[in-house]
């Protein structure tokens, strides 16, 4: 893994102490602030595990500002990471905000040097995450996200985009190398081998981790997923699509944090947030005050999971059918011929593709965050280890069903009726 980054001598670090002194100059930000940075009040917000993430409301209005730190924070300086990371989130963003308007945060400036970006403040918002600890449901959660990923995994590919911008936008985010290299190590790799930033429940887990380690046709699968993933650039990907990069309030849903942006496969988006439902359904067990108390809620998760599959496959189908403007299954080959049934049938074998990939990738992201280095809240803030550990093993088994028998499972009612299974069988 590279571990070198170069770091430009005029990025400094921002503190709540010199935030108003050094932005007070940007125009669009003070005119969202007000124009007064002395009743500017800042404070820092950011638990991730890579970035400055500040606060800073004015007289006027309010902002997020999020500064790219030269180092994985998580880890520390030990771990150096570019700064050009809040490059790609910028342009990723300014994308999706073309290609999904109002699905992500206002961007009110960017500053390249100090890999900054100054934008929207959801002030109504939570993490999707802590939403999922709490028990609460969010209204219309499947159509957001099933819809956003519809419209922006069709409209950054060729089946919609011209091929001199198809492939300038390729060139520029294949310089995201360093983020697409912890992708392709702590998803697809490190889980199925001893890592020393590898870490899991144990001794609780100990077994299953080891039966998963010997596991030929997981390790087999997972390496094809992974190739899949190099190798397949369909489209721009948010890259890093999991319920702490959805923020919710009670009537609306915004996706943050596309840094990982890079061209892959369509299923790559998709299978990571499914993943992360169901294992939000797993924690849930965790979470209750008395056993039983969040069965509906839990059913609610596994509804989620089913519906935004069926909305992105709905909206991608809808997309394929009238904006079909790109390089790939053009109309003048197929509607324009009298073949508007062939079209049809292309589609079945896109989405059927597209299908296989999301549960493979899903099956990893369970695997990666139970095993890897980042790991979710929803399972590790469930205090009793016992308790979550049968949680998670119940995750790790279903991701190993997702990723070996990805081609014989054919709808989300598999999935979820696997998942009942487990719980069922963990409580009786």
């Amino acid at each position: 893994m590279n571990r070198t980054a170069a770091i430009d001598p005029a990025y400094k670090p921002l503190s709540v102490d010199t935030l108003a002194e050094r932005l007070s100059g940007v125009e669009a930000i003070a005119a969202r602030l007000g124009a007064d940075r002395s009743a500017w009040r800042c404070r820092e917000v950011g638990d991730g595990n890579l970035n400055l993430v500040f606060i800073v409301e004015g007289r006027a209005g309010s902002l997020v500002v999020k500064q790219a730190l030269p180092y994985v924070r998580l880890v520390g300086e030990s771990w150096p990471l570019p700064l050009k990371r809040a490059f790609f989130e910028y342009h990723a963003l300014v994308r999706q905000a073309d290609r999904d308007p109002g699905r992500v945060p206002e961007v009110v400036h960017f500053d390249e040097k100090q890999a900054c970006i100054a934008m929207e403040y959801l002030s109504r918002h939570i993490i999707l995450r802590r939403s999922f600890i709490a028990g609460d449901r969010v209204a219309r959660l499947s159509e957001a996200l099933g819809l956003f990923m519809a419209r922006t995994l069709f409209r950054g590919s060729d089946l919609s985009m011209d091929t001199a911008t198809r492939k300038a936008d390729l060139a520029l985010f294949a310089g995201n190398i360093e983020l697409c290299d912890i992708t392709e190590n702590l998803v697809f790799s490190d889980p199925y081998f001893e890592v020393e930033m590898n870490r899991h429940t144990t001794p609780q887990l100990d077994g299953v981790v080891a039966e998963l380690r010997a596991d030929h046709a997981l390790k087999i699968e997972a390496q094809h997923l992974k190739s899949a993933f190099c190798s397949n650039a369909e489209t721009l990907l948010h890259g890093d699509l999991h319920s702490g990069s959805v923020m919710v309030s009670r009537d609306d849903v915004r996706v943050i944090d596309p840094e990982f942006a890079v061209y892959g496969p369509i299923g790559f988006d998709v299978g990571m947030l499914i993943g992360n439902l169901l294992m939000a359904y797993f924690g849930q067990r965790g979470h209750e005050a008395q056993a039983g108390e969040r069965d509906t809620y839990r059913e609610w998760i596994l509804d989620q999971a089913c519906e935004v599959w069926s909305v992105f496959e709905s909206e991608f189908s809808r997309l394929w059918r009238t904006e079909r403007t790109g390089i790939l299954y053009q109309r003048t080959l197929f509607e324009d011929q009298g073949h508007a049934l062939a079209a049809e049938a292309a589609l079945s074998q896109r989405l059927a593709a597209i299908w296989r990939d999301t549960l493979g990738f899903a099956g990893v992201e369970m695997h990666r965050r139970i095993l890897g280095l980042a790991h979710i809240a929803e399972l590790e803030e469930i205090t009793d280890e016992d308790l979550r550990a049968g949680c998670e093993e119940r995750a790790l088994r279903l991701g190993r069903q997702l990723v070996v028998n990805r081609g014989a499972l054919r709808t989300m009612n598999e999935i979820c009726a696997l998942a009942r299974a487990m719980e069922t069988e963990a409580v009786t």
